[in-house]
């Protein structure tokens, strides 16, 4: 899975930034309207393979359950590499994106069959990580359903839906409920003295936050958003001072980056606060899709970079070290996501950086892929099967 979200972190943005220019340039491109397809392209068509990637190596692990088959973990990995190829292929003509996106969910249906499995099947024990993001992934599989019903069947709120479950629904709460088991526990391995502090009832108010927030943006009502999203935001912050973030940001550089990107989840909900409550009291400004951007880059992204690389250097039979190349590419996207922020939230600054800033991301992304995705088809260099 890993391999395909390695090769979409490039395709999808070389597709956008081809996209932003021809309409810049007053053509208009085929297929679908290029920011729908931008949405879908995000919230499913890229982090889900680096999710779904994690979750069939994790999942097992953390329930000593049943893994995922072989037969599940290629059959999901091959019909959503189909579903994507076919949604590119809309470029050239729209039909293609219907039978693309319907490939893409029946793949999606296949890990959630598999990840089911492994819940349901391990011993009785604590499951409420694994539980909670197999239903995120359960969200996510009717989010791509919605994104087909709008494509296909023409329903106008289809997208909306889509969109609203694709983020708020899947990406949010998966993304915080393996940082609320994951750095904790990565922490307790490298901090001496260190006190692993990880409850749950703050994660349930924060996830429930995310999934009022979706439906308030469905019901086209963000106004009423803002205590919603600053309640989440002042909780992120607690998490992230009661786990240590001081202190594991002077220890080794990939437990470094994984507290670092947790903060940008806090820097979004408090953005989407503010944004809400502007609207609610009638200030003439707006803070647009920055808060979307500091999610989707600045927490997803930089939080990839940071797990993901770890990951392939554990399964990769490597030292678990982030050298200068990987830790100079995580400051990249960093730079890439306050760039990308930067004209939505100063107006006065050029539309222009936007595509700098994917510019930016293909630079960071391309050589990220250029340096991990080789481990995916060679043997592990400790000679261990893999």
């Amino acid at each position: 899975m890993f391999l395909p979200g390695a090769v979409q972190a490039v395709l999808v943005m070389l597709w956008w930034v081809a996209d932003m220019e021809s309409r810049r340039a007053g053509l208009v491109p085929g297929g679908l309207p290029g920011p729908a397809l931008h949405g879908w392209w995000m919230l499913y068509g890229f982090f889900p393979f680096f999710v779904f990637g994690f979750l069939f190596t994790a999942m097992p692990n953390w329930l000593n359950g049943p893994g995922i088959p072989r037969p599940a973990y290629l059959s999901a990995s091959l019909l959503m590499m189909a579903g994507v190829l076919g949604v590119h292929g809309s470029a050239l003509h729209g039909q293609f994106a219907p039978v693309g996106v319907l490939l893409h969910l029946a793949g999606w249906l296949v890990a959630l069959a598999a990840l089911s499995r492994t819940l349901f099947g391990a011993p009785q024990q604590d499951k409420r990580h694994a539980a909670a993001v197999t239903a995120a992934v359960l969200l996510g599989a009717l989010g791509d359903g919605a994104f087909l019903a709008w494509t296909a069947l023409d329903w106008p709120e289809g997208l909306a839906v889509a969109e609203a479950l694709g983020l708020w629904g899947f990406l949010v709460p998966v993304f915080l409920a393996v940082c609320h088991r994951m750095i904790p526990w990565f922490t307790s391995r490298v901090v001496p003295n260190y006190v692993m502090i990880r409850p749950y009832g703050p994660l349930w108010v924060v996830l429930g936050v995310g999934a009022a927030h979706g439906a308030l943006l469905v019901a086209a009502l963000p106004e009423l958003t803002w205590p919603l999203a600053l309640c989440g935001a002042g909780i992120v912050f607690w998490f992230s001072a009661r786990w240590g973030v001081a202190r594991g940001v002077r220890q080794e550089r990939l437990l470094a980056m994984l507290h670092i990107a947790f903060l940008w989840s806090g820097v979004a909900l408090a953005l989407y606060g503010a944004d809400s409550l502007g609207r609610f009291a009638g200030f003439p400004w707006d803070a647009g899709q920055a808060p979307a951007h500091a999610l989707g880059i600045g927490f997803f992204t930089t939080m990839l970079i940071g797990m993901a690389s770890r990951v392939t250097l554990g399964h990769s039979g490597r030292r678990l070290a982030a050298d200068e190349a990987t830790w100079r590419l995580f400051w990249l996207v960093q730079a890439t996501a306050a760039l990308r922020m930067a004209p939505e939230l100063v107006p006065a600054l050029p539309e222009r950086l936007a595509s700098l800033a994917a510019l930016l991301w293909l630079v960071a992304l391309g050589a990220w892929a250029w340096k991990y995705a080789p481990m995916y088809w060679r043997p592990r260099v400790d000679g261990r099967p893999g």
